[in-house]
C-alpha cells in the first residue's frame, strides 16, 4: 500500500469511505450506486484541487516518496538494449550511480543517473542515493565515452546530495565533481538533464551542466536540503516547511527564474502512482529536446550550453 502522505489525507479518508460503501453494497441488498457515484466524482474533484495546489513543503514530500520511480525504472520504460557499464577505471564501482549504452526510439544514446534504493537493503548497497567520488569519475567516464562516438547524453538526477563522509573526502569528492562541471560544460554531443525526485547540492550538479535541463512537476532542485537551511539559517530544522518556502526549489519556482527549461507534468497523485505512463511524459519531453538539439553542431552545442549558464541569476549594483 501505498505510503500516505500528510496532506493527502483528506484524499484518503474520501476513498476509504467510498471502499466501505462498495463492499457494503456488494454483500448486502441496499443499493448505494447513486451515492458512490456521488463521492467519486467529488473525489476527483478533489485530487484535482489538492495535487493543482501544492505548497513547495508537499512538493518535498512527493519528491522523496519512497516509491518514486528511479533511473532505473525509467530506463526499463524508456530506453531498449540497455547495457550497463561498470567502474571509473580508477577506484571502483559506485553502485549510487548507474548508467550505460542505450537506444531511444533507434537513436542510440547514452544515460546515466542517481539511484537510490526501494528497501533498507537496495539503499545501504547504494548508499541511499548519495555517490562517492568513483560515482561520479564513472559518469564522466561514459560522458567521454559518448562524445567519442558521437551519443547523445541523458542524465536522470536524484539525489540528496555527494555522500559527505571521510572517505569520500580522502578520495577527492569535491575534485570529482568539480571536473564533472568543467568537463560537461565542454562536452560536443547533446546532453539533458532530468530532475526526478530530489537535486540536491553538488551532487545533483555534478549531471546538471546540460543544453536542456527538465524537471517533473513535484520534483526539487537546491543547493541544500530545507532542514539543512533551516539549521543554518535559524538554528532549527523543524522550520524546514518555512525553509522550502523560502527557497523557492520547486519546478515553477525554478522555470520562472530561467534555471530550468521545461516542467515534465506528473501524474495526478504524483509520479508513484503510474511509473508507465509517467516514462511517456518523460519521452515526450526527451523526444523534443534531441530533435532541437541534434540540429545543433559541436561548436553550437557548447556556446549554447555556456549561453544557458551564464545567463541565470540577477543582480543590481
Amino acid at each position: 500500500m501505498s505510503k500516505t502522505l500528510s496532506f493527502e489525507e483528506p484524499v484518503v479518508r474520501l476513498r476509504e469511505k467510498i471502499n466501505e460503501l462498495e463492499e457494503f453494497t456488494s454483500s448486502s441488498t441496499v443499493d448505494l450506486s447513486e451515492e458512490i457515484i456521488t463521492l467519486k466524482d467529488r473525489l476527483k474533484k478533489l485530487e484535482i484541487d489538492i495535487y493543482s495546489n501544492m505548497e513547495p513543503w508537499d512538493r518535498v514530500q512527493v519528491a522523496r516518496h519512497p516509491e518514486r520511480p528511479t533511473t532505473l525504472d525509467y530506463i526499463t520504460e524508456l530506453f531498449e538494449d540497455f547495457i550497463q557499464l561498470h567502474g571509473d577505471r580508477n577506484y571502483g564501482d559506485d553502485a549510487a550511480i548507474v548508467g550505460g549504452i542505450a537506444s531511444f526510439e533507434n537513436t542510440p544514446i547514452t544515460v546515466i543517473g542517481h539511484q537510490r534504493g526501494k528497501d533498507t537493503k537496495e539503499n545501504v548497497k547504494r548508499n541511499f542515493g548519495m555517490p562517492h567520488p568513483e560515482g561520479y569519475r564513472k559518469a564522466l567516464r561514459l560522458m567521454k565515452q559518448a562524445e567519442k562516438f558521437g551519443r547523445p547524453i541523458i542524465c536522470f538526477i536524484d539525489t540528496k546530495g555527494a555522500y559527505p563522509g571521510k572517505a569520500a573526502e580522502e578520495r577527492g569528492q569535491s575534485e570529482a565533481i568539480a571536473r564533472n562541471l568543467v568537463e560537461m560544460a565542454g562536452l560536443t554531443v547533446p546532453v539533458i538533464s532530468i530532475v526526478i525526485g530530489e537535486g540536491g547540492s553538488g551532487g545533483a550538479l555534478a549531471l546538471g551542466v546540460a543544453n536542456h535541463i527538465h524537471m517533473l512537476e513535484h520534483s526539487t532542485y537546491s543547493v541544500i536540503s530545507p532542514e539543512g537551511a533551516a539549521s543554518i539559517l535559524w538554528k532549527d530544522p523543524s522550520l524546514s516547511k518555512q525553509a522550502a518556502e523560502a527557497m523557492r526549489i520547486t519546478a515553477p519556482h525554478l522555470k520562472e527564474m530561467g534555471i530550468i527549461d521545461k516542467i515534465i507534468p506528473e501524474v495526478l497523485g504524483g509520479a508513484h502512482r503510474d511509473s508507465n505512463k509517467q516514462a511517456g511524459f518523460i519521452g515526450e519531453a526527451l523526444r523534443e529536446s534531441l530533435l532541437e538539439l541534434t540540429k545543433l553542431s559541436s561548436d553550437q552545442l557548447v556556446e549554447n550550453r555556456y549561453d544557458k549558464f551564464r545567463a541565470m541569476g540577477v543582480f543590481t549594483e
